[in-house]
């Protein structure tokens, strides 16, 4: 069973970056592909973008493409999301998800059949005007 833990949110102002963490505990973390979504509030979940399970290659929502960027450090168990000037409209509680199958991760949240193996439990981003 794997964990995940989301950390690295808070108040921020807008304009300013920040970096959020996802730590993996209990599994092996290289052998899934590992996404990362956002809610906003009264609004449904939506994916940010996903990557494979090497870090090799990345895939972004077009909403996000230009100001977000994912990474993984497999040797760390971490994913991380690094956003760069931030928007009011950017304040969500951040969840990053795992499933061996990058795919599912893409589509998660346009697919109602589908599910994904792990989600963490989110942090909140606040970003102020």
């Amino acid at each position: 069973q794997v964990q995940l833990v989301e950390s690295g949110g808070g108040l921020v102002q807008a304009g300013g970056s920040l970096r959020l963490f996802c730590t993996a505990s209990g599994g092996a973390f290289s052998t899934y592909a590992m996404g990362w979504f956002r809610q906003a509030p009264g609004k449904e979940r939506e994916l940010i973008g996903a990557i494979t399970k090497s870090g090799g290659s990345t895939y972004y929502a077009d909403s996000v493409k230009d100001r977000f960027t994912i990474s993984r450090d497999n040797a760390k168990n971490t994913v991380y999301l690094q956003i760069y000037s931030l928007k009011p409209e950017d304040t969500a509680v951040y969840y990053c998800g795992a499933d061996p199958i990058l795919h599912t991760l893409v589509v998660v949240t346009t697919d109602k059949d589908k599910d994904l193996e792990f989600w963490g439990q989110g942090t909140r981003v606040t970003v102020s005007s």
